[in-house]
């Protein structure tokens, strides 16, 4: 993922609180066979210190994948928005000059994958996963012994990824000046399609931060 140095996260805070604001559903790439293409699972995913908690279908091809080399990439992309040129032309030049971009962030996790396949282990995992995703606890309880969890577990592997390296994107025109990132937050917010909203939001808040950019 090129990072130009604008668009670089400021610190680890600030990706970290990106991800726990609800942003955990990626994808999951693996190295493909030699000569063939890699394999790519979209999945949701639970931060866990500094382990990410997956879990999967046992039929998933994924697994002969992670056998052969279990160096993987999880990417999660979001708060993304398309820029039209109009938007970005320079004072004094027709708006059709204008260069339109893509706003987007994206943090990429390379990890080291370990496949869980214990019952007690994955449900080990799963109750992570619910304490995540459901953590009001209106659930049954995680047991390999009882319905509706212990009949399924069976099915599924889990996946445990230790993170080894981050890399954290927030592309929004950070080296442009104030004023055009204010009128572009602007646009956004008043055109109100797919996530141009919390793209919007998060141009804002990187303005705030950075101010007017200096290398």
């Amino acid at each position: 993922m090129f990072i130009q140095p604008w668009d670089a996260g400021l610190d680890d805070a600030e990706w970290q609180t990106w991800i726990a604001e609800g942003h955990d559903f990626g994808q999951l790439t693996v190295n493909g066979p030699p000569g063939g293409p890699p394999v790519v699972v979209p999945t949701h995913f639970a931060p866990d210190g500094d382990r990410l908690l997956i879990h999967l279908a046992r039929p998933n091809p994924v697994w002969t994948a992670i056998e052969r080399d279990p160096n993987v990439v999880l990417t999660v992309i979001g708060d993304y928005a398309f820029v039209p040129g109009p938007w970005r032309a320079e004072p004094d030049t027709p708006p059709t000059d204008g260069v339109p971009t893509s706003y987007y962030a994206a943090v990429r996790f390379t990890c080291r994958a370990h496949v869980i396949d214990g019952p007690e282990a994955k449900a080990d995992l799963l109750r992570r996963q619910l304490a995540h995703f459901q953590p009001d606890g209106d659930h049954a309880p995680v047991d390999p012994g009882r319905p509706p969890y212990g009949r399924m577990l069976p099915g599924i592997r889990g996946l445990r990824l230790d993170v080894v390296d981050v890399r954290a994107k927030f592309k929004y025109d950070d080296h442009k000046d104030v004023e055009h990132r204010t009128a572009v937050a602007d646009r956004l917010t008043r055109r109100g399609q797919a996530l141009d909203v919390p793209a919007a939001r998060q141009q804002l808040r990187r303005l705030d931060r950075v101010g007017t950019w200096t290398p």
